[in-house]
């Protein structure tokens, strides 16, 4: 049974950094695509940042280039999103998801509950 958990969200001053932390089970991460998506209150889900089965192809959103950083831990079967010099509007529920291809096109599958990080003064 495949299942993404999210961990790592909170409070945070703007300028501030946090790292989000997704544990996959079910499968194993090493070849897959994984994505982080976000969504505030009120908008649309947008797509953060992606990287590629094999780690070639990583997208960011332009909204969150320069600050954030995707990586996986093949090993931890774990994917991280650094998020730095965070922004109130940076402000969301931030979900991890996989359609278990190696691709990062395509809609999501299987999607993780959500950790929730606040911008805030």
């Amino acid at each position: 049974q495949v299942q993404l958990v999210e961990s790592g969200g909170g409070l945070v001053q703007p300028g501030g950094s946090l790292r989000l932390s997704c544990a996959a089970s079910g499968f194993t991460l090493d070849y897959y695509a994984m994505s982080w998506f976000r969504q505030a209150p009120g908008k649309e889900r947008e797509r953060v940042s992606c990287i590629s089965g094999d780690s070639s192809i990583i997208y960011y959103a332009n909204s969150v280039k320069g600050r954030f950083t995707i990586s996986r831990d093949n090993r931890k079967n774990t994917v991280y999103l650094q998020m730095n010099s965070l922004k109130p509007e940076d402000t969301a529920v931030y979900y991890c998801a996989t359609t278990l291809t190696r691709t990062c096109g395509g809609d999501m599958d299987y999607w993780g509950k959500g950790t929730l990080v606040t911008v805030s003064l």
